[in-house]
């Protein structure tokens, strides 16, 4: 399941696609264009920095701005940076994860399926993708 903070970075990221060209924006305007609690959007907009999606401006004039294109953000790799692994069973989601019963695990075969799915699914979508043909909200 994707939590909250999954889905809240994603609208962030849609929210700053929206307002492109404009600087820096402002926590506190995409705050209350989104309705998040401040508080939670900072957490959030701190680990889109650090994970390098997001450029960061401080003091009078600052906010947040895309890194790069919205076309060039993967809806998979914002929700892998907030959320972790998008694998469906700890045998797939580490690389040096070793299962006793992998040579005789009947499921496996589904899970890396479903697996391949999740991962090509959501690494196929775009940040542009999710724009659609509505206008930004302004609020004044």
């Amino acid at each position: 399941m994707i939590s909250t903070k999954g889905r809240y970075a994603l609208r962030v990221m849609i929210d700053l696609a929206q307002h492109e060209g404009e600087g820096s924006i402002p926590l506190k305007s995409i705050a209350d264009r989104q309705d998040i609690s401040k508080k939670y959007l900072e957490i959030i907009m701190k680990e889109l920095v650090r994970g390098g999606m997001l450029n960061a401006v401080s003091g009078k004039g600052g906010g947040y701005s895309l890194c790069r294109k919205a076309e060039d953000y993967s809806v998979g790799e914002i929700l892998e940076l907030m959320e972790g692994t998008l694998s469906p069973v700890a045998c797939l989601a580490k690389d040096d994860f070793d299962c006793p019963r992998a040579d005789s695990c009947l499921t496996l075969p589904m899970w890396k399926e479903f697996d391949t799915m999740t991962r090509n699914f959501f690494y196929s979508k775009k940040l542009s993708d999710l724009l659609g043909d509505r206008e930004p909200v302004y609020y004044i």
